[in-house]
């Protein structure tokens, strides 16, 4: 939250305020030092001379002071040369030989080329400020004694009871107690459509509350809300440097020194070699000061990858690094876990079998026994009735068994597993038996339903796939990834659902160790993306070049992972990867048009083909215009 810290301590002056802002200041400055260059030739096209000197002068101020302040602080504080130095010191040269025009077109130029960039980080850092946006100053908290009172964010505790009214942000991560309402999820999530909520249901912090009024357990304080970790996620994110930016940094003092040092060797080749008068010779090494300003190399890249991870954001696609969005260009082996990744991670009543009577009067007398048990397997069964059901009293749970009754008439009813049925003395016959494997064959976790010792029906339960996970893995395989899967669960159930979403390539029954060596033999055949979501999946995700976590995982997997798809939907994933690959696309572009600028009209410059003013327009232009190019990403579309 420093980002927030920081904000507060800001001066307060409209005029301070005005000249903190780097993108202001910078278009002040910039506006200057053009007024100072267009004056200065209208002052020389009527030859008023110390009106044009001065008006130069003024450009050479408000162009160049800004920019040797900064050089001079990266000189002698970080020990490094940079490219506002050697624009400086080009302008300066050219005063030198008598062209303080072009000198001030340069400064002017590269004002404003850095005011464009100065603006395109910022477009790209109104992700992490759309999401400090969200977050509300407090919250009312429901009382012992039922009044409200309000509390700051930072005062709020796991276990306070929050009332939401409509149009109101939920404060922290929390359960709906009481009330239905539909909540926007989309600065989150990306997903537009509000979401239903009812009691029992989990609502995140800094999403907005729809029309109903709410009351909501605080589950865990707001410093560690999924808001705050993704806030700080953004910050890690922007911060850190992708190996092309890494490259660039490295590039730019080196270059630089060598640049510097290049024009008393071209002045002194020109002028003792080829002949050509000192102020010519001169001139010449001032040119090509100008044309081998490498700003378009070093800013080529951070401007299409900072947009790109703005995109993501904006599609509720998170990218920890510029490393991963690099990586996940060139990945081509996608390894998925399989619960709460490819499958929705909660079991659900997908089969009965009628045995004796109706398949609704099996629902539902199996909802009425087990709809005071929590295990998921009662759970699923309950969810999977929605009518009246029996009253069932006496009801009585045998712990890895199953559970029993008694209904209004005196009959005992059971629902339960093989164990519950030995015990109880009860055998199925061949053919219900036969049904029962069958059912397991396909992944299902079965249970038997019955009234004294008759079996009324089979009961199969399951973790479905997720909406989206066939179409997801049909669009990974059209661009050519291998995709496979690995888990912990058993070899029938893993298949099972490996048939339905369309992997062919199965690894079960896996601890997590067994995870990480197969991961580690997967990335010596590839550039691997591991997806998981659970405890037993952070050693695997630490070890692929890319680790992606859903939003709903543990908090382990979400500090794990590289890339958190915000909306749990893997159809983020392949946009992800299409942001990418058009990512390193630009990159590529951009890095090969800078470095040919500098080729091409170096070599014309250093024959005597390119004069300043030229040298000036091709530098800078190729500079605003790699910007840009990487600014078009913040356009691209996640999906």
């Amino acid at each position: 939250m420093s980002a927030i810290a920081a904000s507060t301590s800001r001066p307060q002056n409209p005029w301070l305020l005005f000249w903190h802002h780097e993108v202001k200041r910078g278009f002040l400055l910039s506006g200057l030092t053009l007024l100072g260059v267009v004056g200065g030739f209208v002052a020389g096209a009527y030859e008023q001379v110390w009106l044009q000197n001065s008006l130069w002068t003024l450009a050479f101020l408000a162009g160049g002071v800004p920019s040797a302040i900064k050089a001079m602080r990266s000189l002698f504080q970080e020990r490094k040369l940079d490219v506002d130095l050697l624009m400086v010191v080009a302008a300066l040269g050219a005063a030198s030989v008598g062209q303080a025009g072009d000198g001030a077109i340069l400064l002017f130029l590269f004002s404003l080329s850095n005011t464009l960039q100065s603006w395109a980080m910022n477009r790209t850092r109104r992700a992490i400020e759309a999401l400090m946006t969200l977050h509300p100053e407090g919250a009312n908290v429901l009382l012992p004694d039922g009044s409200e009172q309000w509390k700051p964010l930072e005062a709020l505790r796991p276990g306070d009871l929050l009332v939401v009214r409509p149009g109101e942000r939920f404060a922290a991560d929390g359960t709906v107690l009481e009330g239905y309402s539909d909540v926007d999820e989309s600065a989150l999530t990306g997903e537009s459509v509000p979401v239903d909520k009812k009691p029992g249901d989990p609502v995140k912090s800094g999403t907005l509350n729809g029309h109903g009024v709410v009351r909501v357990r605080v589950e865990r304080p707001a410093s560690e809300s999924t808001l705050a970790k993704l806030i700080k996620l953004v910050e890690s994110a922007q911060a850190s440097k992708s190996r092309t930016e890494r490259f660039a940094e490295r590039f730019e003092g080196p270059y630089t020194i060598a640049v510097l040092l290049s024009a008393p060797v071209v002045f002194a080749v020109a002028h003792f070699v080829f002949g050509l008068e000192a102020a010519q010779a001169w001139y010449r090494a001032m040119t090509f000061l100008v044309v081998a300003s490498p700003c378009a190399v070093v800013i080529a890249t951070p401007a299409a990858v900072l947009s790109a991870m703005a995109a993501g954001a904006r599609a509720g696609a998170l990218f920890k690094s510029g490393a991963a969005l690099e990586s996940l260009a060139r990945a081509n082996i996608f390894v998925f876990d399989k619960t709460g990744t490819l499958t929705e991670g909660r079991m659900k009543l997908v089969e009965v079998v009628p045995l004796q009577g109706s398949e609704a009067e099996a629902r539902a007398l199996a909802a009425g026994i087990e709809r005071y048990s929590e295990h998921p397997i009662a759970q699923a069964i309950v969810q999977g009735w929605e009518g009246p059901t029996p009253e069932v009293s006496e009801i009585r749970a045998v712990r890895g068994h199953g559970v029993l009754g008694v209904l209004a008439d005196g009959s005992q009813v059971w629902v339960g597993n093989r164990r519950l049925l030995e015990s109880l003395g009860i055998a199925l016959s061949p053919s219900v038996e036969a049904q029962m494997q069958a059912l397991e064959d396909r992944g299902l976790t079965t249970a038997v339903l019955g009234t004294n010792h008759y079996p009324l029906a089979l009961l199969g339960v399951a973790d479905t796939p997720r909406p989206e996970a066939a179409q997801a893995i049909a669009r990974l395989r059209q661009q050519g990834a291998r995709v496979v899967m690995l888990t912990g669960d058993r070899k029938a159930v893993a298949h099972h659902i490996a048939v339905q979403v369309g992997i062919t390539e199965v690894y079960a029954e896996l601890l997590p160790e067994d995870k990480l060596a197969r991961i580690q033999q997967l990335e010596q055949e590839g550039t691997v993306v591991m997806v998981g979501d659970g405890l037993n999946d952070a050693p695997a995700l630490n070890a692929a070049a890319v680790g992606v976590s859903m939003a709903a995982g543990s908090d382990v997997s979400l500090e794990s992972a590289d890339l958190v798809l915000m909306k749990n939907d893997l159809n983020r994933l392949v946009g992800a990867q299409q942001l990418a690959r058009a990512t390193a696309r630009t990159v590529y572009f951009n890095l090969s048009f800078a470095l040919g600028v500098i080729v091409v009209v170096g070599a014309f410059a250093l024959a005597g083909k390119v004069p300043l003013p030229m040298g000036v327009v091709a530098h800078e232009g190729g500079t605003v215009f790699v910007v840009l190019v990487g600014l078009r990403l913040l356009a691209h579309r996640v999906r």
